[in-house]
């Protein structure tokens, strides 16, 4: 089992590095075109780069995903609120 622990932890390391290094080739390729004033181009390469995202974005399949069987516990955090302010507006209408 420690095997498998460690193989995914350096798989996930990898992809890591991968993702810091296609960030680093991203932000000079994108120095480059503002340096060479190819700002046509990089408008280009933008308006692509969303429009992939959207695509990718409206593919994905959320609604599939894992519904909770149970309901969401009791948030009481807006009724200790409540209480506070109540607590605060009585102590100022006695003096």
């Amino acid at each position: 089992m420690a095997n498998k622990n460690t193989t995914v932890v350096a798989s996930r390391q990898r992809r890591g590095r991968m993702m810091f290094v296609w960030c680093a080739i991203s932000a000079v390729a994108v120095i480059a075109l503002i340096w060479k004033e190819q700002v046509a181009l990089l408008y280009v390469l933008a308006t692509l780069s969303v429009t992939g995202l959207l695509v990718v974005v409206s593919m994905a399949d959320l609604g599939e995903s894992k519904r909770t069987t149970q309901p969401p516990p009791f948030d009481d955090s807006a009724a200790a609120g409540d209480a506070m302010n109540t607590a605060a507006t009585s102590s100022t209408a006695r003096r």
